[in-house]
């Protein structure tokens, strides 16, 4: 074997794309203040994949504080970063248009995972609205289209586009911290809807592979801001990347030819870094389809 041809290689097993969520950049709940605090997550990656909530793009009383973020990241992530892929969210469903990815070979699939649940955010204020113009979205469609995953998908991004900021854009502290009660917190009820989705996301997740026929046998997701990994009973491993926005953690994975690793994110100083390694799973190599014989 050449030298060239073992730098080909080597380049193409170097390959990592580093998958993280729920930056959730601009609301004063987040821990990222400050867009270059992230470099030190960067390291090592090839391209990045930013799986909905990077920020809060839908409208609200504070419109100017919005474009201004959403500039902001834009800009960054365009000279600054690894290139990036955006996946929108139920908090910023017009940021791209890319609702979901398969990579790895299509074994690994990558969506923010609002579509898990039919009301969209099940402990939200919202969530019986949202359910209704989700089903309205979906009934506008032909029959035969209504269970497509990207419909399904579009039906969602409709669905949280029609839904304001509330909390999310205020800027006075003491107003912020009321409206972040009124809208997740209260009433108590809220919390135990809270448990209840994070105990349903992994069949949810591997229910939703099953019925669109995905081949992936590992869904990286973000939105219930539940750090971990989660294997199913039929194998289907589910992970979550968790949230910038405390109490919960976040995490970071990386997807690489033969691997999918879990990290944990650490606070150092005014940066993020990598943290340990908390889950790491092989991926199974996909089937070589059969050849006909003549």
């Amino acid at each position: 074997m050449t030298s060239g041809r073992l730098n080909q290689l080597s380049i193409v097993y170097s390959h990592v794309i580093r998958i993280f969520s729920d930056l959730h950049y601009g609301d004063r709940a987040t821990s990222l203040k400050s867009l270059p605090s992230l470099f030190p997550l960067f390291e090592g990656a090839s391209e990045l994949i930013l799986n909905g909530d990077t920020l809060d793009t839908r409208y609200g009383p504070y419109a100017a504080v919005t474009e201004a973020a959403r500039a902001e990241i834009t800009g960054f992530f365009i000279k600054s970063a690894p290139p990036t892929t955006f996946i929108t969210g139920n908090h910023d469903p017009d940021i791209s248009e890319v609702h979901s990815l398969e990579i790895a070979d299509r074994r690994v699939f990558v969506t923010h995972g609002d579509i898990l649940f039919e009301n969209l955010v099940p402990w939200g204020r919202d969530s019986k609205v949202l359910h209704q113009r989700i089903v309205a979205e979906l009934v506008k469609l032909p029959a035969a289209q209504r269970e497509n995953l990207r419909r399904q998908l579009i039906a969602y991004r409709t669905a949280a586009s029609s839904i304001p900021q509330r909390h999310q854009s205020e800027q006075n502290p003491w107003k912020y911290a009321m409206g972040f009660a009124a809208d997740t917190i209260w009433p108590p009820l809220r919390i135990l809807r809270v448990f209840q989705a994070w105990k349903e996301t992994p069949a949810r997740a591997a229910n939703l592979l099953q019925r669109h026929g995905l081949i992936a046998k590992v869904m990286v997701m973000g939105h219930t801001h539940r750090f971990g990994a989660t294997r199913v009973a039929n194998g289907t491993i589910v992970i979550n990347t968790g949230s910038f926005c405390p109490p919960t953690g976040a995490g970071v994975v990386d997807v690489s030819t033969s691997r999918v690793v879990l990290r944990s994110v650490v606070r150092h100083g005014k940066e993020f870094r990598l943290g340990p390694v908390m889950a790491e799973f092989a991926l199974a190599r996909v089937p070589a389809p059969e050849t006909l014989q003549s």
